[in-house]
């Protein structure tokens, strides 16, 4: 099963180093983004470890929670999207 990223996710990605850099702390940014990658790279082995996501109410819409961020995928038969990487206390926008 493959991994792709949405645009969106990819902006999220970019929001986040952004942000530690702004807080001149970049290294920290890179160490978050890598464990972020780390922890969507086990989503082909199970893709269904995600739990729905509650605000949407499409099994096919699932989230990893890696706190303090939603990573939000939609999976599908042949892959999985991510589609947001989205801060946990911030209302849930989808593309």
């Amino acid at each position: 099963m493959n991994i792709e990223f949405s645009e969106s996710a990819i902006y999220d990605l970019e929001d986040i180093i952004i942000y530690y850099t702004e807080q001149q702390v970049p290294l920290v940014g890179e160490s978050v983004i890598s464990a972020i990658i780390a922890h969507i790279e086990t989503l082909p082995a199970n893709p269904k470890i995600g739990r729905q996501v509650p605000e949407f109410a499409m099994s096919s819409i699932r989230e990893l929670i890696h706190s303090p961020f939603r990573i939000v995928y939609v999976l599908n038969d042949t892959n999985i999207q991510i589609i947001r990487v989205w801060r946990s206390e911030r209302l849930m926008q989808l593309p």
